[in-house]
């Protein structure tokens, strides 16, 4: 079993939540720690799939995950940003 571990947080294949989701929380976390901040871009889904060795489908299915918890918005041609947190 691969596990890719990010801050304590693990991407386990095997359990019993989506890849998909796991990586979208832990984006979302990076969001909210401060990592990520709005306006600027999130990693690309290239990135995506090399840092945790998934499939192409896996890293877009996170970044839509992501899109529709409202924390991101994607610009054509121009990538995937973190959007303007309101309290």
């Amino acid at each position: 079993m691969y596990l890719h571990i990010y801050v304590g947080r693990m991407v386990d294949p095997d359990g019993p939540t989506p890849v998909y989701v796991q990586i979208a929380d832990i984006i979302q976390l990076r969001i909210e720690a401060g990592e990520l901040q709005p306006n600027r871009p999130i990693p690309s889904e290239l990135a995506l799939q090399q840092e945790f060795g998934v499939a192409r489908g896996t890293a877009r299915r996170a970044v839509e995950l992501l899109r529709d918890r409202g924390l991101v918005f994607t610009v054509p041609q121009r990538g995937t940003f973190v959007s303007q947190q309101t309290p």
